[in-house]
């Protein structure tokens, strides 16, 4: 199995420029930025810049760009939330405000003008390096099309404050990239509005690291679910990220007792290797000086001596060559070892990577579900105040129903008056079909047994 390690971006464009006169002269900028360093989407000049260069407009190219969140007009868009978001917060504001200078018309562009507060944000999202995107077609690429979704989805989650206007991926780049431009939300602030734009508020340097970590954790899970791999992310820099320690693996204790007992095998290979070389020297002066026998030329005279110190030493050569064979079969071992204990390393951090973004979707999902529990009971209870006025109002409904039959009993003056109500109610659709015809079954009934009625009874007859 193969595993690659990917790098993982998520940049939040910054504004660093924190002077008021640094802002000012931004805000008065065409581009809506300093020479500083300052990439955050200060007004509506700004805006308008990221709108081109996102959606390709310089060059009438959109064939590599794919829209995830919102239209074709960046601007639009972002003016589109503002209203949604914070209309109603501009109006009950306006509504406390005596003087007219100090009511807000517009909100977008009372922010493109205030030099305190940028008018959007822009996040670019990125996975994988060119070097790893320059070896995948334009078909692999595009996949990254329901990565990227999902890390929409995963953001507006983590982040319900921050109000996303517009997502779009580049694919005509070094690697395919999101360019996410957001509008982050203050609630119950103190003074003016009580709904502002407030990124300070949103983007905190601790929220943003933790919400790095999430979103990254999410990604890889996202990318090797779609794509059916097990690549890893690269360990983040600064070290916020910590790596898989070996000892905390299956295994360690039995491979450290015979890592042990392998050093010990390498040290006594290398002391007879030592004890070999001196004694090699010392059988090649043995050779050197032999002497020929008298009887043959071709023969040479060896005394005990010299002889018993060639055996030891070819024993010395035999011993070494075992030891060689097994120092040949530990390297073998320990390549083996090192591999494996690689390919582990490997696996706890797909692992570890795939129960962190479960992990994370867990909490979330348990937040929701605490929350959806929490409007249940709510509504539980507000039905059963519903029920409870309904049952009010069915109980004197029936009380005027009874009311009115009481009256079918009466004098025939009161008696007709009460039907004409009736009759009129029934026209009104306030009483029912059934109710109009049970108070008319009294009302004919009562009419005929009257002892002193004078008229027919086709004069009170209604069509049903």
């Amino acid at each position: 199995m193969i595993i690659i390690e990917l790098a993982y971006s998520f940049h939040l464009g910054s504004d660093k420029n924190k002077r008021n006169t640094s802002r000012s002269s931004a805000k008065s900028n065409r581009s809506g930025s300093t020479s500083l360093s300052n990439n955050a989407i200060q007004n509506s000049a700004g805006l308008t810049k990221v709108d081109k260069h996102n959606y390709r407009k310089y060059d009438n190219n959109q064939n590599d760009i794919e829209i995830i969140k919102g239209s074709s007009s960046l601007v639009d868009d972002v003016k589109k939330l503002y209203k949604e978001e914070f209309d109603e917060a501009k109006e009950e504001y306006n509504l406390k405000q005596i003087r007219d200078d100090r009511k807000i018309k517009d909100y977008f562009t009372h922010i493109s003008n205030n030099e305190k507060n940028d008018l959007a944000c822009e996040i670019i999202i990125e996975l994988g390096d060119k070097k790893y995107w320059d070896t995948k077609d334009d078909e692999f690429k595009r996949r990254m099309t329901n990565v990227y979704k999902k890390q929409i989805e995963d953001l507006e989650i983590i982040l319900p404050t921050f109000k996303i206007a517009s997502a779009i991926i580049n694919y005509d780049e070094t690697s395919p990239h999101m360019h996410i431009v957001s509008v982050p939300i203050k609630y119950k602030s103190k003074n003016g509005m009580f709904k502002q734009v407030g990124k300070s508020d949103v983007f905190t340097k601790t929220k943003l690291i933790e919400l790095q970590d999430k979103m990254r954790t999410l990604c890889i899970a996202s990318f090797n679910k779609e794509y059916g791999l097990n690549n890893v992310l690269k360990t983040k820099q600064k070290g916020r990220n910590k790596d898989i320690n070996v000892k905390d693996m299956g295994g360690y204790i039995e491979m450290q007792e015979e890592l042990s007992k392998n050093k010990e095998r390498l040290e006594i290979a290398s002391i007879k290797s030592l004890e070999l070389d001196n004694n090699s020297n010392e059988i090649k002066d043995i050779v050197n000086n032999l002497k020929n026998a008298f009887t043959n030329k071709d023969k040479y005279v060896l005394n005990k001596d010299d002889k018993d110190k060639i055996d030891k030493f070819i024993q010395q050569v035999d011993s070494t060559n075992k030891e060689y064979k097994k120092m040949q079969k530990l390297s073998i071992t320990l390549n083996d070892v090192e591999t494996e204990l690689k390919e582990n390393r490997e696996k706890v951090k797909i692992l570890t990577e795939n129960n962190d973004a479960l992990n994370i979707k867990v909490k979330f999902l348990e937040k929701k579900i605490d929350k959806q529990e929490n409007e249940i009971d709510d509504l539980k209870e507000k039905n059963s105040k519903l029920q409870s006025t309904i049952n009010f109002f069915e109980n004197l409904f029936d009380r005027l129903v009874k009311f009115i039959k009481d009256k079918m009993f009466g004098k025939e003056k009161e008696r007709e008056d009460y039907w004409k109500f009736s009759k009129d109610l029934y026209t009104h659709k306030i009483f029912s079909d059934k109710t109009i015809e049970s108070i008319q079954d009294d009302y004919i009934w009562n009419k005929e047994n009257d002892k002193d009625k004078n008229k027919g009874k086709d004069d009170y007859e209604i069509e049903i």
